[in-house]
């Protein structure tokens, strides 16, 4: 089974404002830009995906993206998180009809094809399936099977919800890369131990990161 993959992206001057410890202003955008492109290649690269779709307003990240072979579906709804990966499930399933649909956070640099692929193969034996983030707070990947809806209800203390929405939560080791988000300082030094792609360690070069 292959899945279609939906990433959220919201306007990159907007982005990992919890970086600002990190990150200068002027920073940030170019680090929440190359954590999506990290992402994406990683997500493209995985046998276990037919196609991805970011979500996405901004037209810097839409090109770059576009760039790596992701197909970018605008944020028509503009309201927020969970309406934007709602809005990109329908989309998809339009042309994809019995697709099976993950949503799939922009900001994981550290991310593994085949740990995701893990992830995928694994949520294939339920309608909902959900992987929690290495806070063990927040998701970082949430899947529906065909002719499921997504039901994402993405942001702080995710996990809760979508454990409470009826989602299985998938307690699988070894797939740190799929869960090691990034919000702050602490989340990118953990990252950059785990290795990350190229563009992440291109825009993290130099930058002080606290703890390290």
């Amino acid at each position: 089974m292959q899945w279609t993959l939906v990433i959220p992206l919201k306007p990159l001057t907007r982005a990992k404002s919890r970086l600002s410890d990190t990150a200068a202003d002027g920073v940030r955008p170019g680090l929440a830009l190359a954590f999506a492109q990290d992402t994406v290649a990683a997500a493209v690269a995985c046998e276990a995906v037919a196609d991805v779709a970011v979500v996405t307003d901004d037209e810097l990240a839409g090109r770059e993206l576009a760039a790596l072979g992701a197909r970018i579906v605008p944020d028509t709804p503009g309201r927020g998180l969970n309406a934007a990966l709602a809005h990109g499930a329908a989309v998809v399933r339009q042309s994809r009809p019995r697709a099976p649909v993950a949503a799939l956070n922009a900001d994981l640099p550290a991310l593994r094809p085949l740990e995701l692929s893990r992830v995928l193969r694994a949520a294939t034996e339920f309608p909902r399936a959900f992987l929690a983030d290495a806070a063990a707070l927040g998701t970082t990947l949430l899947a529906a099977a065909p002719e499921r809806e997504l039901l994402p209800a993405f942001g702080t203390g995710s996990r809760a919800r979508h454990g409470a929405s009826g989602a299985v939560e998938l307690r699988l080791t070894r797939v740190d890369s799929v869960r090691q988000d990034v919000d702050t300082g602490a989340d990118l030094r953990a990252a950059l131990t785990l290795g990350v792609g190229p563009y992440t360690a291109a825009a993290s070069a130099g930058l002080l990161i606290p703890g390290s």
